[in-house]
């Protein structure tokens, strides 16, 4: 498990998804008039929930290194549940008369790339896998 290339992609996206909630994706002036206002993934109860389970998905696929196909299956979910994390935050921002993006705000690609890269090595390894079963 430790051993492979999957394992640090896994581990980076579940880090980075935490640290989303912690820094800002967008701050500005909200629809409330407060200034200097951050949008981070603790926002509302949505936000928060996706956030969570993009991070905990990813601890729970490292721990199914065994099942290489549900570990695909879960990581195609984990990227459609981050891109309707995405889809939510620009919809707050929406709601932002003026502001900008954080920097932070790269994690979310960062998460999605480190998720893609880790499918790619999974699935390098079930072709592999496969190969040497022909083999025998």
């Amino acid at each position: 498990m430790l051993q492979r290339i999957q394992t640090i992609w896994l581990l980076l996206a579940s880090v980075c998804s935490f640290l989303t909630l912690k820094f800002p994706f967008y701050s500005g002036t909200n629809a409330k008039a407060i200034a200097s206002y951050p949008l981070t993934g603790t926002e509302n109860s949505l936000l928060l929930a996706a956030t969570l389970i993009v991070g905990l998905l990813s601890i729970v696929i490292l721990c199914l290194f065994k099942n290489r196909i549900m570990q695909l299956r879960l990581i195609v979910l984990a990227i459609l549940i981050e891109a309707f994390l995405l889809f939510l935050y620009v919809r707050q921002v929406q709601t932002f008369t003026v502001g900008t993006y954080s920097l932070t705000a790269l994690l979310h690609g960062f998460i999605i790339l480190l998720l893609l890269l880790a499918a790619r090595a999974i699935n390098k390894d079930e072709k592999l896998i496969k190969s040497s079963d022909r083999l025998r």
